[in-house]
């Protein structure tokens, strides 16, 4: 059974719609977030929960705000995606399933415009729509490590309907890690979120971390950037991964390597944890939390 590492609620969303009490769902890791839309302009029932994904972010037009509702933790599989029996796994492949309250099919946006029924049509979405989106993106990346990329292929609606040509493989989906449609998901013939403008977004979730966004610089920046958070999960007892080093070489970097016998390593062990809580009783931001379990804060002071 899979762990869950780091925070499972999203800040400041209601739990005024939870379903996880009355439908489980199997706990995971997660590395992947698949965006819907709900086709629709207010939050819907979800069958009583029965095909709710794990958050919903409803639009909030007069406010110019996006309003977050959550149904599941972060890393417990929610119900939002076809899963065939015999196939691959969908809802519980490490997956993280949001959606969009509004439209991405040019007839249904048409018909609400003219009947003047306000709605968000999510290919032409506004910006203060899409930072929210990408607010929750950079959130998911710093506390959990989902990767701020994806699929380069978002086709309009119904081009993106059916077995499109974006839509991934069964190798190609266990392999992914990052942020897709739900029409990339294999085994869905459905075509949402379309054509919304994922690299506007994706620039929005880097701006709100300071992450470089591999475009090369015309200049020499003033100082390096501080590297992004990975997530908790690589952090965890036992784990060993190439951010254990990174973080024991500027712990040691920064003098708070006394624990280390022969230096740091790749597997995250008690020395590195007593290196981390010493840093952290250092710094008048952290001390009130000093456990030396690295998180996104104390991460970013120790980089900067």
């Amino acid at each position: 059974m899979s762990t869950k590492t780091g925070p499972q609620r999203y800040p400041g969303a209601s739990r005024a719609n939870w379903y996880q009490d009355d439908f489980g769902g199997d706990p995971m890791q997660v590395n992947v977030v698949v965006l819907h839309t709900t086709e629709g302009r207010t939050l819907p029932g979800y069958g009583g929960g029965s095909s709710a994904p794990n958050l919903t972010a409803v639009p909030d037009l007069a406010a110019k705000k996006l309003k977050w509702y959550q149904h599941f933790d972060i890393e417990t599989s929610s119900r939002a995606l076809v899963n065939l029996r015999g196939g691959v796994e969908t809802n519980t492949m490490n997956v993280c399933q949001v959606e969009l309250v509004g439209t991405c099919d040019p007839k249904t946006h048409a018909k609400w415009k003219t009947a003047d029924q306000a709605h968000i049509y999510w290919p032409d979405a506004p910006d203060w729509a899409l930072q929210g989106v990408a607010r929750f993106l950079a959130w998911m990346h710093e506390e959990h490590g989902v990767p701020l990329s994806g699929p380069k292929a978002w086709p309009a609606y119904p081009t993106s309907y059916g077995s499109g040509g974006q839509r991934l493989t069964g190798a190609q989906w266990a392999d992914f890690k990052g942020v897709c449609g739900h029409m990339h998901v294999p085994e869905n013939v459905h075509g949402d979120p379309g054509a919304i403008d994922f690299a506007r977004i994706t620039k929005y979730a880097k701006a709100e971390l300071d992450v470089d966004d591999d475009t090369p610089e015309t200049t020499t920046p003033a100082k390096p950037k501080v590297p992004a958070f990975p997530g908790r999960k690589y952090f965890a007892a036992g784990a060993s991964n190439a951010y254990v080093l990174q973080l024991g070489k500027q712990l040691v970097k920064r003098g708070f390597g006394d624990h280390y016998k022969v230096g740091p390593s790749r597997t995250w062990g008690e020395a590195d944890r007593l290196n981390v809580r010493d840093f952290q009783k250092s710094r008048k931001e952290l001390r009130g939390d000093a456990d030396g379990n690295p998180g996104p804060l104390t991460w970013r002071l120790l980089f900067s």
